[in-house]
């Protein structure tokens, strides 16, 4: 996919872009219900976190996505996958932020990754005074993570000590997040992202939007989360799950699914992040309409 070479009509700030992370954030652990995930209701299936948790963390990674934000605005080399290592080490400085508010407990280490790879995106195309349309995010990701799951993956196999990740990469060859983000996040262009605008367009609340949304991206996308902590036969059957409640979703649905994942300890992380970045790609799609 091309960049549209259409200027955006009044160019975001690295402020204001971060600004809508720092809401996409605080919406995602908003939304109730979450199968498995900390919400307003409940902690999900967690132990060591909850609601209030997750704002703290919010709040402490407020000057992150705009960092992500600057180096996207300012950058000007050609060759835009010389950015990506840039951002990864604002990531890292964003990580020990999180663990500092939180006590060392994990919040946001996965939406670190993805809304921050995305605000870089959304402040490059700003800084270039193009739009910031979810088609132009997603070829601009893509083009900055080019050979990612090559570079991160390499070798992996003679490590002592493993990342989760590395780990389901390993044994199942899932790369995850990794491969999302290589991709353009395709789960959110072809499948969330359109059916939030669905919901939204048949006058659903934005929570319930996003609750049926969460919904159509745990019967799509494997999650490494779940994966990792049980095993694969334990995803496909919350993906056949999440599938059966797709045809005529419902709240007490959801609520029903909460209850039965919360029981079997498990968390859907994975989902959780990719429906902070719809929100994301939404907001920076249409920022008056949305903000």
């Amino acid at each position: 996919m091309k960049s549209s070479s259409t200027p955006h009509s009044s160019p975001l700030t690295p402020h204001y872009i971060g600004t809508l992370a720092l809401e996409a954030m605080l919406t995602e652990v908003s939304v109730t219900p979450k199968p498995g995930l900390v919400d307003r209701n409940n902690s999900g299936a967690h132990r060591d976190m909850g609601f209030f948790t997750f704002i703290k963390s919010a709040a402490a990674l407020r000057n992150s996505f705009e960092e992500f934000a600057v180096a996207g605005y300012s950058f000007s080399d050609s060759d835009i996958r010389k950015l990506f290592p840039v951002i990864r080490l604002i990531g890292i400085e964003a990580e020990k932020r999180m663990f500092q508010a939180t006590n060392g407990i994990n919040t946001h280490k996965g939406e670190i990754f993805s809304l921050g790879l995305l605000s870089a995106c959304a402040g490059y195309l700003a800084g270039k005074g193009l739009a910031t349309t979810p088609e132009n995010i997603s070829s601009t990701a893509a083009r900055m993570c080019e050979g990612l799951c090559e570079r991160d993956f390499a070798g992996v196999q003679d490590k002592k000590i493993l990342t989760k990740g590395e780990r389901v990469y390993i044994e199942h060859g899932i790369t995850g997040i990794r491969r999302e983000a290589e991709a353009g996040y395709p789960t959110v262009i072809r499948n969330s992202l359109p059916s939030l605008r669905k919901y939204l367009s048949r006058g659903l609340s934005l929570n319930d939007a996003l609750a049926f949304t969460l919904i159509n991206i745990m019967a799509e996308a494997w999650d490494t989360n779940i994966i990792s902590r049980h095993d694969i036969a334990t995803a496909e059957r919350v993906r056949q799950r999440a599938a059966s409640i797709i045809t005529h979703p419902t709240i007490e649905e959801i609520y029903k699914f909460d209850c039965e994942l919360i029981d079997a300890y498990i968390s859907p992380g994975g989902a959780g992040d990719l429906l902070a970045v719809t929100y994301l790609l939404l907001l920076l799609s249409d920022t008056k309409k949305y903000s």
